[in-house]
C-alpha cells in the first residue's frame, strides 16, 4: 500500500476510530487502526470488539492499493506533532514508512489479515433520522444513565423506533429523561417489543461522530447489535442485555398537578447560587413555590445557608419539594438559557416532572426531607 494523504483531514478520521480502540487489551492487535486503500479512497476501522468503526475517507491518492496497520499511539502521535500539510504512508510485510517534507518514520506494524472484521451497514431494513435530532436524543438522555450500577441494564439509553418517530430513554433509578422526534422507518423496520439498549458509550462515539448536522442518518437494530450509518462513519455497537424499567409508568399523565411555566436561563441562574452552600453529603435544595415566587435555599451546617427567589407564574398554594440540585442543573444545561419548560408538580412526596414542547420530559424523585428534623434534633441536643 502506498498513499498521499491530507495530514489535518486524515488526523481528524485518526482520532475519532482511535477513540474506539481500547488502551490496554490482552490483544495488541485492537491497539491499532486498520487502513484499506482503493480507488483514491480509504477506509479506517478500529474495534474493541464490543464497539466497531469505520470511517471512509475521499480524495485520497492512491498510488498503491492495499491495507497495514496503524499505531495508535506512534502513528497517532506523528499526526499530531508533524507540521506538514501532506504526509506519505508506505507498507510492505516489514513496517509502515511515513513520509513528509522534511521527516521520515519506519514504524513496527503488524498482520493486517488479523484485524478483526468490523461489519458494515448493509441493512435493508432501518430508520431514517436527521443527524440534529439524532444528537439531541442523545444530549438531553445520556447523562441520565448509570454506568456505575449493577443494574446493568440502566448502563445505556434505551431506543424505541416507531413507524414514524423515535424514542430515547435514559435513567440511573433516580431521575429518567426521554426525548423523542420524526424518524421514518424504511420496509417496516420497528422495535417492537425488543429491548435496544445502546451502551452509553457508544452513544458519545455516536454524538462525536455525526459532525454534519444537516445529514440524513440510517440506524438499525439487529439481533445483539445497533448499527448507524452517516455519510461517512459506519458505527456498530453491542446491545446493553437486561430489562429496562417500564419507564412510561414514570410519565404519568397528572391532571391535578400544577403546571408552571419557567424560562431556563434565570431558574439555572438561581439554582447555581442557591447551590453554593450544599457540600457532597448536602446535595438538597429546597424548591419552595407560593405567592408568585420560587425561594430556592439550601442548608449545610458546616458551610452555611442561601436563600434565593425568582419571581414565576403561579399562585397556588405552597408546595416545597426538595430536588438534588445536581440532576435539576443536568436538565437545564441541555436547554437553551431561552428555552421555557413546565414544571408539572403536586405535593413534596411526588416527582417532580419537566417537559419541553419539543418532546422532551424529565423526572426527578424527590429528597427526603430531613434536614429541619437534623436541625431540630441537634437544637435540642445543644439545650439539653
Amino acid at each position: 500500500m502506498k498513499i498521499k494523504c491530507e495530514r489535518e483531514k486524515l488526523l481528524a478520521a485518526f482520532q475519532l476510530a482511535a477513540g474506539v480502540a481500547p488502551s490496554r487489551s490482552p490483544k495488541p492487535i485492537l491497539q491499532n487502526v486498520k487502513i484499506e486503500a482503493a480507488d483514491n479512497s480509504a477506509v479506517l476501522m478500529a474495534t474493541d470488539l464490543e464497539i466497531g468503526i469505520r470511517i471512509e475517507l475521499g480524495e485520497i491518492e492512491v498510488e498503491v492499493p492495499g491495507n497495514a496497520l496503524l499505531s495508535v499511539v506512534q502513528f497517532g502521535s506523528i499526526l499530531r506533532e508533524s507540521r506538514d500539510s501532506t504526509l506519505s504512508i508506505e507498507a510492505d510485510g516489514s513496517g509502515v514508512v511515513v513520509s513528509g517534507e522534511r521527516s521520515k518514520f519506519k514504524l513496527a506494524s503488524g498482520n493486517p489479515a488479523e484485524f478483526p472484521s468490523v461489519a458494515s451497514f448493509d441493512e435493508k431494513k432501518y430508520h431514517e433520522v436527521p443527524a440534529r435530532l439524532m444528537k439531541e436524543l442523545i444530549r438531553r438522555t445520556l447523562f441520565a444513565t448509570d454506568t456505575e450500577s449493577s443494574r446493568y441494564a440502566l448502563g445505556g439509553i434505551l431506543l424505541e423506533m416507531e413507524e414514524e418517530k423515535i424514542v430515547a430513554v435514559g435513567t440511573d433509578g433516580r431521575r429518567l429523561a426521554k426525548m423523542e422526534g420524526p424518524a421514518i422507518s424504511i420496509e417496516g423496520h420497528v422495535t417492537g417489543d425488543t429491548m435496544t439498549i445502546v451502551p452509553s458509550r457508544s452513544m458519545q462515539l455516536i454524538e462525536r461522530a455525526l459532525s454534519d448536522n444537516d445529514a440524513e442518518i440510517h440506524i438499525a437494530s439487529r439481533g445483539n447489535d445497533f448499527l448507524v450509518r452517516s455519510p461517512q462513519v459506519t458505527i456498530v455497537s453491542r446491545l446493553v442485555e437486561g430489562r429496562f424499567p417500564r419507564w412510561r409508568d414514570v410519565l404519568p399523565h397528572r391532571p391535578e398537578a400544577a403546571h408552571i411555566e419557567i424560562a431556563a436561563g434565570p431558574i439555572h441562574s438561581a439554582l447555581r447560587q442557591a447551590a453554593i452552600v450544599t457540600s457532597v453529603d448536602s446535595r438538597g435544595v429546597d424548591f419552595i413555590f407560593g405567592n408568585g415566587s420560587l425561594v430556592l435555599c439550601g442548608l449545610t451546617a458546616d458551610v452555611g445557608e442561601s436563600r434565593v427567589e425568582l419571581p414565576i407564574p403561579y399562585e397556588g398554594s405552597e408546595i416545597t419539594l426538595c430536588l438534588d440540585h445536581r440532576f435539576v442543573t443536568d436538565f437545564l444545561k441541555v436547554l437553551d438559557p431561552e428555552k421555557v419548560f413546565t414544571l408539572n408538580i403536586v405535593d413534596s412526596d411526588s416527582a417532580a416532572l419537566f417537559e419541553t414542547d419539543d418532546g422532551y420530559g424529565y423526572v426527578v424523585m424527590p429528597l427526603a426531607r430531613d434536614r429541619a428534623q437534623a436541625a431540630a434534633s441537634a437544637e435540642t441536643a445543644g439545650t439539653a
